[in-house]
């Protein structure tokens, strides 16, 4: 085999991976879509004026029961923040933690995070945000409306759902670590991106997350 070929052949060995990763959060993007869409044909699941109050949307589409330790749970998703009556473009996201309480069955769970102030983000993109401690959270209000909503949900800055079978339910998963996931945000922009910039200023919009976005921006912000 002569040299040229040679280079050829490790060229194309060296691409497969980065274009595989593309892939995958191109469907991690597509799977999220899946569960927005499901959450808003079903006007029980989440009260729909909580979505125009929100500020961001974490979506973790079959987040996983870990195989280690005692009630882990590890899941890869995105976030997208309003920008005006707009949303950012996503940014690709992990989340771990100890035991939820996540008894609803099943070993594969929709995690959906509704942030209802930008309060802590900041931190989350500098390295990582624990739920509970750099932002009070609690678990989400069900119903049409949030009429039924405690003063604690009210209060607390993420409100958390959870979907194994059927319709969500709010949980808490206080103690959990949400970061920003920069390897699989490279993959998905093809570089570096500087995610604080992306989810408060915006810029090109990925055409595997249009519909995502599409699907938000039914819900304007509450003023």
């Amino acid at each position: 085999m002569t040299k040229k070929a040679i280079a050829l052949l490790l060229v194309l060995f060296a691409t497969v991976p980065a274009w595989g990763s593309k892939r995958d959060q191109i469907e991690r993007i597509q799977n999220a879509t899946e569960v927005v869409q499901e959450i808003l044909n079903v006007p029980e699941n989440i009260p729909r004026d909580l979505l125009t109050k929100a500020e961001c949307v974490v979506i973790i589409p079959s987040m996983k029961k870990a195989a280690f330790g005692i009630g882990g749970n590890y899941g890869k998703g995105l976030i997208t923040c309003r920008i005006s009556e707009k949303w950012s473009p996503p940014v690709m996201v992990s989340i771990k933690g100890g035991s939820w309480g996540l008894q609803i069955g099943g070993s594969s769970t929709d995690l959906i995070l509704l942030i209802m102030n930008k309060k802590g983000i900041d931190k989350l993109l500098q390295s990582k945000f624990t739920i509970g401690v750099d932002g009070s959270a609690a678990a989400g209000p069900k119903g049409r409306t949030a009429s039924a909503a405690t003063d604690a949900q009210m209060r607390a800055e993420i409100l958390c759902y959870a979907r194994s079978r059927g319709l969500f339910v709010g949980i808490s998963i206080s103690g959990s670590v949400l970061k920003p996931d920069h390897d699989d945000n490279e993959d998905l922009y093809g570089r570096r991106i500087k995610e604080k910039k992306v989810l408060f200023e915006g810029g090109p919009i990925p055409s595997a997350s249009k519909e995502l976005i599409r699907m938000l921006s039914q819900y304007p912000p509450h003023l």
